[in-house]
């Protein structure tokens, strides 16, 4: 039985861990450490290299940190959660190598842990009684999935991205109108500025549950070469953006309830953050006549190793482990996940399949 779990997540540009002990037979969570590197706003992107650079030497004050806000010691430990994948592969590689001399040599339980999936259960650390089935929608920066979830570790996939994920479309949108990165709280807190007068694409909106970010970008690209003064209307150009993307994800997110026909809505990731996304959700949902939307304060649903800490406890008490040969992968298979029988692309029904991110 696990008592006390250590949380790691070093998969992009966040150094982060976090203890979850248990308290009246759930894991509740004991401390939570997150270090940003903020190196990167200077490329207006994650540079691998340098966040790779940058775990290495943030991990372990980090972990020390997160186990003395715990009140605990490192021997209290029993099993280590670590990020495997997706993700970039030297930030993964620098949590998983430190996570398996940590388990190995103090003999420890290690567990590795799908980020997404991290996602999914992130809303649980705060509202521990949220049980699927659920339709889920995790939005980040390198991701986009829609997905039924049955029950805890099988997750049907509904739709995913095309091409770029929501959060990477705000990077972008906001890297052309001179926002500062990440871009998504810039055009958020610019959007409030302005009004929604411009008529960019709603992509897909009306097919399926697949997701297309890349030709709104170009959209907005194209509008700014059109106008004469592109400083002057920033602001809407940024509100009309974000409400393009915002209509589509709730107006997938709710084709989705009809057709599992369940009433609760788990939003996590990055993006899950903006709360003008999270009250259209919300709206929508009263709108069609109530249903739960399950979503983590905004410190638990960027990347950290709460979420991970979370997963892991779940995988573990399933009885799973990690062995010493657990590597980083930076397309690691979800777990569980399967492609839900959906109408396809060409109008045809997919059958179910192991899936995995490409």
């Amino acid at each position: 039985m696990t008592d006390v779990l250590l949380g790691i997540e070093t998969s992009c540009d966040e150094t982060s861990a976090a203890v979850l002990v248990r308290q009246n037979g759930r894991p509740k969570l004991a401390s939570l450490v997150i270090l940003s590197q903020d190196v990167h706003r200077v490329f207006g992107g994650v540079v691998p290299e340098l966040a790779s650079r940058a775990h290495v030497a943030a991990l372990d004050p980090v972990v020390r940190r997160a186990l003395l806000e715990a009140q605990v010691e490192l021997p209290d430990v029993d099993a280590v959660a670590v990020t495997a994948g997706p993700g970039l592969a030297g930030s993964l590689l620098v949590g998983v190598c430190y996570a398996k001399a940590l388990a190995l040599a103090g003999g420890k339980k290690l567990i590795g842990v799908h980020h997404l999936e991290g996602h999914v259960f992130a809303p649980s650390l705060e509202d521990p009684e949220l049980e699927p089935p659920f339709v889920a929608l995790v939005v980040s920066g390198g991701h986009t999935v829609l997905l039924d979830v049955p029950q805890w570790g099988r997750y049907l996939l509904l739709g995913e991205t095309r091409d770029d994920a929501a959060g990477e479309a705000f990077d972008k949108v906001a890297s052309l109108l001179g926002l500062p990165f990440p871009g998504g709280p810039a055009i958020e807190k610019l959007a409030r500025e302005g009004a929604d007068r411009f008529d960019f694409p709603r992509p897909l909106l009306e097919e399926g549950f697949d997701f297309s970010f890349s030709g709104l970008k170009t959209a907005v690209l194209y509008t700014l070469r059109e106008l004469e003064d592109p400083e002057a209307h920033r602001a809407d150009i940024a509100r009309s953006f974000q409400q393009a993307v915002i209509d589509v994800l709730v107006s997938k997110t709710l084709k989705a309830l009809e057709h599992t026909g369940y009433s609760t809505v788990v939003l996590g990731g990055g993006v899950a953050c903006n709360r003008t996304l999270r009250e259209a959700m919300q709206s929508a949902l009263e709108r069609r006549g109530g249903g739960k939307l399950a979503v983590a304060t905004p410190r638990l649903n960027t990347d950290n190793a709460a979420m991970i800490a979370r997963a892991g406890w779940f995988r573990l008490e399933r009885g799973e482990l990690s062995d010493r040969y657990l590597d980083a992968d930076p397309t690691l298979p979800w777990p569980g996940l399967e492609r839900a029988a959906v109408e396809g692309r060409q109008g045809r029904v997919a059958a179910a399949a192991t899936w995995s991110r490409r």
